[in-house]
């Protein structure tokens, strides 16, 4: 009776972890694809992502992410249902790897929190914002943040007052990536970038980019926050299936 529940139960993990990773798998071959897709789309698509330093290497952590789900989700449909308890070991321990550079990601996280601060944004802003040097990575950046979130400087335009920018272009208050645009359907174009540049607020974006990224993304960080407790979770469960799969192989 009881070796007949061991079986029972024996199966019914091996089943729960083969549907379990055959959703992982699905998921890595659908952002593998969408990442293939943006890097070789011969309609232009490429050039806009290439020439934005945000969205370039969002594309590669895509890539990257799917990668991994479509090698974990293979390996583990492949361990469950053929019983083999080398791929399912490797299974394991790749989990037990990822788990732990998250892990090691939220402390340095912690200790590095500091690093996340205005005062910490502003300081490096005025010490490297080139402000036209699109080949600097950090200056590119920046000018991809304030053209995306319409904003200026960390906390408003006065933060380019004494920074390497001003000493550059001395005859400009704020860069162009800060001055307003008029969105038409045809063209998109200042609305006045020699006021905007001269210092006029009524031709510049006045809010600072700390505030409206973190406007942006503040319901985003809760999802984000809790999405990463449920992967923690599952890869703690994932975890123990495979391993007791693995012990009960004979």
């Amino acid at each position: 009776m009881g070796t007949s529940m061991e079986g029972d139960c024996l199966s019914c993990i091996k089943y729960l972890m083969f549907v379990f990773n055959f959703l992982i798998f699905l998921g890595g071959s659908f952002l593998l694809s969408v990442g293939v897709w943006v890097v070789v789309d011969p309609t232009g698509f490429r050039e806009i992502v290439a020439a934005n330093p945000l969205l370039f290497t969002g594309v590669y952590i895509i890539l990257a992410m799917g990668g991994m789900l479509f090698l974990l989700g293979f390996l583990g449909c492949c361990g469950a249902i053929r019983e083999n308890k080398c791929l399912l070991l490797f299974f394991f321990m790749l989990i037990l790897i990822i788990f732990l550079a998250e892990l090691a990601a939220a402390i340095l996280a912690f200790i590095f929190r500091e690093h996340l601060t205005r005062e910490y944004f502003t300081k490096e802003l005025k010490r490297y914002y080139q402000g036209y040097n699109n080949t600097d990575v950090f200056t590119s950046t920046w000018n991809a943040i304030m053209n995306t979130f319409d904003c200026c400087g960390v906390n408003s335009p006065e933060d380019f007052e004494e920074s390497i920018f001003r000493f550059i272009n001395p005859g400009e208050v704020v860069p162009e990536a800060c001055c307003r645009r008029n969105n038409h359907l045809v063209e998109v174009g200042f609305s006045n970038r020699e006021e905007c540049l001269s210092g006029s607020m009524l031709y510049r974006n006045n809010k600072g980019c700390y505030s409206a990224v973190v406007d942006y993304f503040e319901m985003y960080i809760y999802v984000a926050g809790a999405l990463a407790i449920v992967v923690l979770t599952i890869e703690l469960f994932a975890m123990v299936f495979a391993m007791c799969l693995f012990r009960g192989i004979q």
